[in-house]
C-alpha cells in the first residue's frame, strides 16, 4: 500500500498499514536511490511496533536500487542525519513517524550534506517513481550493519564544555521513544548531572501519553514532575527526539522562540558576529537578542527544509524555530534534541536557574503561542485579515500572511495537511496581547 498523500512537505507519513505498508517502504526505499542516483545510504529507525519490518522493507528496496545501505537499527532521527554527515554519504532514510500516535509510520529522508528531501526538493519526484514502480535493472548493493554511537556521543558533547557544567538536577520524560534510547551514553559521561528518568523504555504503543509535547495534556506530567523533584528544569522529548521542550525550576513551559533566544545569546558569546536563522512565527525576543549579543538575524519560513537550506547559503551557526528544533552548524546544520539539552545544562550553569534567565524575556514579549482555527476557505480568509490588519503595520508574505506594527504583531500560516490557519500574535503588553489576539481570532473565526 501506497497512498500518494502520505508525502507531505517535509516527510512522509500516513496510517500503517492503511496508507502505508512495507510494500509501500520497498517502492520508497527502491523510488530515492534511483532518483537521486545514491550509491551510499544510511537507513534507521525508531521504536514504533511497524518500524522494523518497514526499516527492513526500506533496506531491501535501496539495496535492489544498486545501493550499498549501511544498516544504523534503533537511533535517534538526529543520528541518522550525523551518519549520513560524519561517513560522507550520498542520503539516508529514517523510518519515524515523529511524534504522531501510535498508528502511524513515515520517513524523514535526507541527501548528502544531511540535506532535506521536502516537497520542493525531491520528493514528490519520489513519490511519482514510487508509485509507477518501474524499475531500473541495477546491480543489487550490499546491506551492512554500522556502529555510529561512539563518534555521535564525542559530537553532541563537542559542544559544551563539560568542565563548566555544575551539579544540576534535571527531569527528562522520554515518552516512550527514542530519547530513552539516544541519552544514556550521553549521560554516563556527564556524572554531575543528577537525571530523573521518565519513560525511558522505548514501546511503540506509548503506554504513558503520546510523544508530543507540544499538546498541553501530554506536558502535564513534565510540568507535575519537575516541580515535585524541585529540579533545576525540565526536558519533554517527542518520539523521535529531534525535538526537545524545556519547563523552568518554578514548572513552567518555556516557549520554543524564548529557547531560540537564550540559546542564540549563548552561541554568539563564542561566535561574535555570526548568523542565527529564524522562523516568521517567533518573538521579538529572537531577533533583538541576537542583535543585542553582536549577531545577524535573519528570518525565515517555517519549516526544516528552508531551514536547513538557509542555514547553508548563509554559513548560518545556528537555526531554532517556535516548534523546538534546533539547528547546528557543526551538526551538519541539522537539527538535534541531545545539543539543546546539553546547552541548557551549560545556560544554567552560568546564570543561576532557568527562571531567572527567562525573567528579562518574560517581563518585555507577551505571546500567544500558536492557536488554530478550522477555516472553509483558507485564501479567502487571509485576504480578509490582510484587508483588515494590513493598514496597521508592514505586510509581508514569505510565509502565510504576517503584518508588523509598532507594539504588536502577528504571523497567520495555512496548514500543509489541514483546512487549517494557525496564529502568533506578540505585544509589547499583556493587555494589548490579549485585546490583538482577540481581534484577529474574531476575523478568522468569523
Amino acid at each position: 500500500m501506497l497512498d500518494p498523500s502520505v508525502f507531505k512537505a517535509y516527510d512522509v507519513r500516513g496510517l500503517y498499514p492503511g496508507q502505508l505498508d512495507e510494500a509501500g517502504a520497498y517502492a520508497i526505499g527502491r523510488a530515492y536511490v534511483e532518483q537521486f542516483g545514491a550509491e551510499r545510504i544510511a537507513v534507521g529507525r525508531d521504536m514504533r511496533l511497524s518500524s522494523p519490518s518497514m526499516a527492513e522493507a526500506v533496506r531491501t528496496g535501496a539495496a535492489d536500487g544498486g545501493a550499498d545501505v549501511l544498516d544504523l537499527g534503533l537511533v535517534g532521527t538526529e543520528m541518522l542525519y550525523f551518519a549520513v554527515g560524519d561517513l560522507k554519504l550520498d542520503g539516508g532514510i529514517m523510518v519515524t513517524a515523529s511524534h504522531n500516535p501510535k498508528e502511524y509510520t513515515g520517513m524523514k529522508i535526507v541527501r548528502a550534506g544531511a540535506l532535506p528531501v521536502g516537497g520542493e526538493s525531491g520528493l514528490l519526484d519520489v513519490r511519482d517513481r514510487a508509485v509507477a514502480a518501474q524499475w531500473e535493472e541495477r546491480p543489487r548493493g550490499q546491506v551492512r550493519g554500522e556502529d555510529i554511537w561512539a563518534p555521535f556521543v564525542d559530537r553532541v558533547l563537542s559542544f559544551v564544555d563539560v568542565t563548566s557544567l555544575r551539579p544540576l538536577r534535571i527531569v527528562v520524560d522520554a515518552a516512550n521513544g527514542m530519547a530513552g534510547v539516544m541519552l544514556p551514553p550521553v549521560l554516563e559521561r556527564l556524572p554531575m548531572l543528577d537525571v530523573v528518568r521518565c519513560y525511558f523504555d522505548p514501546d511503540g504503543s506509548f503506554p504513558n501519553h503520546e510523544p508530543n509535547p507540544l499538546l498541553p495534556e501530554n506536558r502535564r506530567f513534565i510540568v507535575e514532575r519537575t516541580r515535585a523533584e524541585g529540579a533545576d528544569f525540565g526536558v519533554a522529548y517527542d518520539g523521535d527526539a529531534d525535538r526537545c521542550f524545556f519547563v523552568d525550576d518554578s514548572g513552567e513551559f518555556v516557549p520554543g522562540d524564548f529557547t531560540t533566544a537564550l540559546f542564540a545569546r549563548l552561541i554568539l558569546g563564542r561566535e561574535p558576529g555570526g548568523k542565527v536563522i529564524y522562523d516568521v512565527r517567533a518573538s521579538w525576543a529572537v531577533p533583538e537578542a541576537i542583535e543585542a549579543a553582536g549577531g545577524v538575524a535573519l528570518v525565515n519560513r517555517v519549516g526544516h527544509a528552508f531551514i536547513k537550506q538557509r542555514m547553508r547559503e548563509e554559513g548560518a551557526v545556528f537555526g531554532g524555530e517556535v516548534s523546538a528544533h534546533y539547528y547546528f552548524r557543526d551538526f551538519s546544520q541539522a537539527d538535534s534534541g541531545t545539543v539543546p539539552l546539553l546547552l541548557m545544562c551549560e545556560l544554567v550553569s552560568q546564570h543561576g536557574s532557568l527562571s531567572a534567565a527567562l525573567a528579562p524575556l518574560r517581563a518585555l514579549y507577551f505571546i500567544t503561542g500558536e492557536l488554530n482555527t478550522p477555516v472553509a476557505d483558507v485564501a479567502s480568509k487571509l485576504a480578509e485579515l490582510e484587508e483588515r490588519f494590513g493598514p496597521e503595520g508592514k505586510v509581508s508574505h514569505l510565509d502565510g500572511l504576517s503584518v508588523e506594527a509598532a507594539d504588536w504583531h502577528f504571523n497567520v500560516r495555512p496548514s500543509n495537511t489541514e483546512p487549517l490557519l494557525r496564529l502568533n500574535l506578540e505585544a509589547r503588553s499583556e493587555e494589548l496581547m490579549d485585546a490583538k489576539r482577540d481581534e484577529v481570532l474574531a476575523v478568522i473565526r468569523s
